[in-house]
């Protein structure tokens, strides 16, 4: 894939992460600004979650409908507007507002790569190319909550998402200028009152509905651990703001390795042969976690090493499980990319909840949650593998 095409489906893929992990350290400022708590001010978090999920569904179809490029650029036209929208923001209940619609938009980009990347790429081809997408989402975590505290000492917190602003204008002049359309015009155009039962469809594509659901439960234990750590390392262990941010650094570096270390390797085997083998280790991992988080130990280094290890599967257990997950999808592949992300991204969010609601004092609902991810992994990974070699039946 050329390098210029890489980069811009790079951008888009940061569109989520940024907006997410930019604006977090502005959150006692907001509370401020807005002279209402930290825990309403998450609510903005919230809506942009909700409007996440929601709008992956929308734009699938529409993709499939009008090709890649129109849906991105209106969707790209969206998050600018709406992040303009939120630094004008007069009251909170107005940046919630425009957290949703800046979340509706942003989507479009998710949807639309992995869609892209099926366009132009056979499955192993896929793997490589998510994996290098993976640098993005690996790097987003550390850089951008760093990023936006710069932005907020120095000019204050409407500078945070009129730099979100001038990034996806920078974005959607890319894509105006460089991103062909990649939906081949040889099949016939996916109507859109067809949508629903495409959906229905793909509930039903068992091996497609396997992949998604590995994938989205390894995703779960990642979001379990973001959801959990801060408490574990900051209030539990006594470490440090700033140390705090060099160990979730040295994780996301850990997943950046092996993100590109796949690329090497799934042009030896395949996405699908890694996946069912890095999926147990993955589960390894997290039950050493849990076994150690269950003796609570007095220091954290016990804690980090197979945490660590966890992390850093996912670095081959997102792009695989997202490569295996689009092929063979051709024409549907934007609807194949809504629900995969949509899917991934609900169980993703939901780990997080129940980190939030099983808190008891110690590390152990965070530890959990993951090892309980892990199982739900490899029994979706075996039942994925059941999937492909069920005999298919004639009429």
């Amino acid at each position: 894939m050329p390098l210029r095409l890489l980069l811009i489906l790079g951008a888009l893929s940061a569109f989520g992460p940024l907006a997410i992990d930019f604006y977090l350290p502005s959150f006692p400022t907001l509370a401020q600004v807005f002279v209402t708590d930290i825990e309403h001010v998450q609510l903005s978090l919230a809506a942009y979650f909700v409007g996440l999920a929601i709008g992956q569904l929308l734009y699938g179809p529409l993709a499939d409908r009008f090709g890649r490029r129109k849906p991105l650029l209106a969707g790209v036209s969206l998050f600018t507007l709406a992040s303009l929208a939120c630094a004008l923001a007069p009251s909170l209940e107005w940046l919630i507002a425009a957290r949703f619609v800046q979340a509706l938009g942003g989507c479009a980009g998710m949807v639309v790569s992995r869609a892209v990347v099926r366009d132009l790429c056979d499955p192993i081809t896929s793997a490589k190319v998510f994996s290098q997408l993976m640098l993005v989402m690996g790097l987003a975590p550390i850089l951008a909550p760093l990023a936006g505290g710069i932005l907020l000492s120095s000019f204050g917190w409407p500078s945070i998402f009129l730099c979100l602003t001038l990034f996806s204008a920078l974005c959607l002049i890319g894509v105006a200028l460089w991103l062909p359309e990649t939906l081949s015009t040889a099949t016939p155009v996916a109507p859109l009152r067809g949508a629903l039962g495409e959906y229905r469809r793909l509930f039903g594509d068992l091996p497609f509905l396997g992949y998604a659901l590995s994938g989205g439960f390894a995703m779960a234990g990642m979001f379990a651990y973001i959801a959990g750590s801060p408490f574990v390392f900051i209030e539990l262990y006594g470490v440090s703001p700033e140390h705090y941010g060099w160990l979730f650094g040295s994780n996301a570096l850990g997943f950046i390795l092996v993100a590109q270390l796949n690329a090497w390797l799934v042009a030896r085997h395949g996405p699908s042969y890694w996946l069912n083998r890095i999926v147990w280790f993955y589960l390894a991992c997290a039950l050493v976690l849990l076994l150690v988080a269950a003796t609570k130990p007095v220091a954290l280094w016990p804690l980090l090493i197979p945490l660590f290890g966890c992390i850093a599967c996912l670095g081959i257990l997102l792009p695989n499980a997202s490569a295996c997950a689009m092929a063979g999808q051709g024409r549907h592949a934007g609807s194949a990319s809504a629900l995969l992300g949509s899917l991934q991204f609900a169980i993703a969010a939901s780990a997080a909840a129940v980190v939030a609601a099983l808190h008891d004092g110690s590390a152990l609902p965070m530890a959990l949650v993951i090892f309980c991810c892990g199982a739900l992994a490899v029994l979706f990974s075996c039942f994925t593998r059941w999937a492909e070699r069920r005999p298919i039946a004639t009429p």
